[in-house]
């Protein structure tokens, strides 16, 4: 006689990562099927027995124990998780990996990492550098408020796409009134504000960005790409959005809506001259006895090409200004 039953409980795979979930299983009483007759068959096949078989039969019934309900936990495996998305991440494929929970961004958030390369080439994990920690605790404001972002399992993605959307709305917003209020404090000009501070705290999500781009992808159209995308929509939608709004509601009022160009002339001049610089850059790095690609290379070249690129920004940032400071005549 059997004293003992395995029950099989299918798992559905969802494929995505498992979170702590609990349910119950409740076992029911036996139920006796006709002597001889198996279970899902008819009443036609159902054999003649006796009131005798059929005594005996339930004598030997089985019955059930002191324990009907079992409670099953499924626990979320955080070591698991992080071991395939390291795994996920040297295969290039970590963008496609995003947070389960709002728990994990928030542990996230306050844990000093080893940074983008977190494990050698033993695959053993080293620990966090002096450079790390000070980072870390630079960063620690603005991780633990994005961590407030809903998680990327949400909606699809959705949820956690709009937040952060307003969120950098709401910072760039915040930042451009920090760098205005800064420069009217030392007497700055608004031309050498915009083009020095609000410039700079407007790109350096930008800069995060591509610079996570160049790691991860095997091509550099992510993070170059990252960089002219940027742009375009600072240029056509930041641009031409906010200032039909503006249109429209003067129109509305009778009255017509005009912008004094300033500097734009000289700085737009400038900025192009110096964009056909890294354009031509970029092309001449192609060449297999530079560095063979837009990005990386032999050491040298990538110091020097990073130094020429600096320069380039400085040299922007000190004619720009001069210019408003009608040292240089402008455009």
């Amino acid at each position: 006689m059997s004293e003992g039953k395995i029950l099989e409980v299918k798992i559905i795979d969802d494929e995505e990562y498992e979170k702590n979930k609990t349910f119950t299983i409740h076992l029911g009483e036996p139920v006796l099927l006709e002597i001889g007759q198996k279970h899902g068959d008819s009443n036609d096949n159902k054999p003649a027995v006796g009131v005798e078989e059929e005594e005996v039969a339930k004598m030997g019934c089985p019955s059930l124990g002191e324990h009907t309900k079992l409670e099953v936990v499924i626990e979320e495996s955080y070591e698991f998780k992080n071991t395939v998305d390291k795994l996920i991440k040297k295969t290039n494929l970590a963008l496609v990996v995003g947070s389960s929970s709002w728990r994990e961004q928030f542990v996230s958030a306050v844990t000093v990492s080893a940074g983008d390369d977190d494990e050698e080439e033993s695959g053993e994990e080293r620990l966090p550098s002096c450079f790390d920690y000070i980072m870390h605790f630079l960063t620690v404001f603005w991780k633990v408020l994005f961590a407030f972002v809903p998680p990327t399992e949400y909606w699809n993605g959705w949820a956690c796409f709009f937040v952060s959307i307003s969120l950098i709305g709401v910072l760039t917003a915040v930042t451009g009134d920090l760098a205005s209020h800064f420069g009217c404090t030392i007497g700055l000009k608004d031309s050498v504000t915009a083009v020095v501070f609000v410039a700079l705290g407007t790109s350096v999500p930008d800069t995060f960005a591509s610079k996570v781009a160049a790691i991860q992808d095997q091509y550099a159209d992510a993070s170059i790409g990252n960089v002219t995308g940027s742009n375009a929509v600072n240029v056509f939608l930041g641009i031409g959005v906010a200032w039909t709004i503006a249109a429209v509601y003067w129109h509305s009022k009778g009255q017509h809506f005009t912008v004094p160009p300033g500097s734009l002339a000289f700085s737009v001049t400038l900025f192009t001259i110096l964009a056909l610089i890294c354009v031509l850059m970029l092309l001449y790095r192609r060449r297999p006895s530079v560095s063979g690609g837009e990005l990386g290379g032999p050491r040298t070249a990538k110091l020097l090409t990073a130094l020429l690129f600096l320069s380039l920004w400085l040299i922007y940032i000190l004619l720009a200004s001069m210019e408003a400071y009608c040292n240089l005549p402008g455009i």
